[in-house]
């Protein structure tokens, strides 16, 4: 075993390696800096739980498009009983008005890139 302190050497670099990202993380703080997107709004609640909305949105979304267009229903009938219009601009930019404060910070953060804003502009005012 001629070459067990190359291979030594060699495993201790690569573990060095593929951990990294974790290291430099918690040495900038980085990993721990959660968005705290901001939040316009007179209602006290969203049209579903907080919880369910921070996991689900994307889903409602995408369920909300589907129905709109394929289905033409345009109301959405909450938990609570409440009735929506099955809107991304009139119903969600309602209560959160500025994209960049509230959409982007967590889809930065989260490095996704929604596919909303390929169909629907961004009115004025909401950027």
């Amino acid at each position: 075993m001629y070459d067990a302190g190359k291979i030594l050497t060699g495993l201790i670099v690569f573990v060095v390696l593929i951990t990294s990202p974790i290291w430099y993380n918690m040495a900038s703080g980085k990993a721990s800096t959660v968005p705290k997107p901001e939040i316009v709004t007179q209602e006290k609640q969203c049209i579903e739980p907080t919880a369910f909305m921070r996991t689900n949105h994307m889903n409602l979304l995408n369920t909300w498009r589907n129905t709109v267009v394929r289905q033409d229903q345009r109301v959405y009938i909450a938990a609570d009983g409440k009735q929506y219009d099955m809107s991304l601009t009139i119903t969600c930019l309602k209560c959160h008005p500025n994209k960049t404060q509230f959409c982007d910070q967590c889809h930065t953060y989260e490095a996704v890139s929604p596919t909303c804003w390929q169909c629907h502009n961004v009115p004025e005012g909401n950027r």
